[in-house]
């Protein structure tokens, strides 16, 4: 496996060695290439595909943390390390509820790990670094523009993601390095800002790398966390104009058999009217673990409807590694 040749960056946002108070190069050398291959039957394969390129970092003890989706059901992992040499790995542990991966390298490589350092202190404006393989050339000198919450449509919440800009071309895994070079958080998105000019500015979401100090330990031992699983539904929602908007479903999930359409307006979970996205989902979750009925009122064009989704582990759908 080898960077992709178009995996360019450019110079006007390529970190500067001088700018920094460690060695920058030796820092980025714990950045690792990445590729999966899924098999094409995989749960997540119509919406993530079957083949995913992007980074992961060395932390302790050797092995690779990366962001989940480039190698959940994943078949076959490569990792490209900072001199060139390739190895196979395989998912020692991922956890959804985070989004953090671990991957387990199959042949012992002398690169060096990153320090884990405290996402809870880095501030809006603080100067970072998202790295990439291929040193500085291929990593980008950003700010933090944004710690806030953080909604996704697949039932994800972060309650404080990390926001930067310049945006990084090829961010999914890529470390995000504070001044004293240490992880502070990992890759996980690309969005859109408005600018100052009412222009759209591409910015980076990263996961804050505090999430995952309390699991780490569980993802080396048991392969997840040691935690209760949130119901999930099976839904693909957004907000629109105020409200909470299906705009999907997972073929075969919990919502889809329960009779939720696309197009359905989620009102309220219960007795309790819904007010956001992230609002929607933490009434979800109150309610129980996997396998709790879910009770939800949805408005239609025809009126409102009550339907109750008996949720399930969205675990269980995903196949599992070869080798753990």
């Amino acid at each position: 496996m080898s960077i992709p040749a178009d995996w360019d960056v450019p110079a006007a946002i390529q970190p500067q060695r001088e700018d920094y108070g460690f060695d920058l190069d030796q820092t980025l050398k714990s950045v690792v290439g990445l590729r999966s291959q899924v098999p094409a039957d995989a749960f997540t394969t119509e919406t993530l595909g079957d083949e995913r390129i992007g980074n992961g970092v060395i932390i302790e003890g050797g092995l690779v943390l990366t962001v989940g989706y480039l190698i959940v059901e994943a078949q076959s992992i490569w990792l490209t390390y900072a001199d060139g040499t390739s190895a196979q790995g395989h998912t020692l542990g991922y956890d959804q509820q985070t989004g953090f991966a671990l991957v387990q390298p199959l042949a012992r490589i002398d690169m060096p790990a990153l320090e884990l350092g405290d996402s809870a202190a880095a501030a809006v404006d603080d100067r970072v670094v998202m790295g990439s393989p291929g040193g500085c050339e291929r990593s980008v000198a950003a700010n933090i523009v944004a710690r806030q919450e953080f909604a996704g449509y697949w039932e994800y919440l972060l309650e404080d993601a990390i926001f930067t800009s310049p945006a990084h071309p090829h961010w999914g895994g890529a470390p995000l390095i504070d001044a004293q070079g240490r992880l502070i958080g990992l890759g996980s998105l690309q969005l859109q800002a408005s600018g100052q000019e009412g222009n759209e500015l591409p910015i980076n979401m990263s996961i804050p790398i505090d999430l995952l100090k309390p699991i780490l330990g569980d993802l080396r031992r048991l392969g997840h966390a040691n935690r209760p699983v949130r119901p999930w539904l099976g839904l693909y929602c957004a907000e629109v104009h105020g409200e909470v908007v299906v705009l999907g479903l997972a073929d075969g999930g919990p919502a889809e058999r329960a009779g939720i359409d696309q197009g359905d307006i989620i009102v309220a979970v219960g007795a309790e009217n819904v007010l956001d996205l992230a609002d929607f989902y933490r009434k979800v979750w109150q309610l129980g673990d996997a396998g709790v009925d879910v009770p939800l009122t949805i408005a239609r064009e025809q009126g409102p409807e009550s339907l109750v989704i008996t949720s399930t582990d969205r675990n269980t759908l995903l196949k599992t590694p070869s080798l753990h």
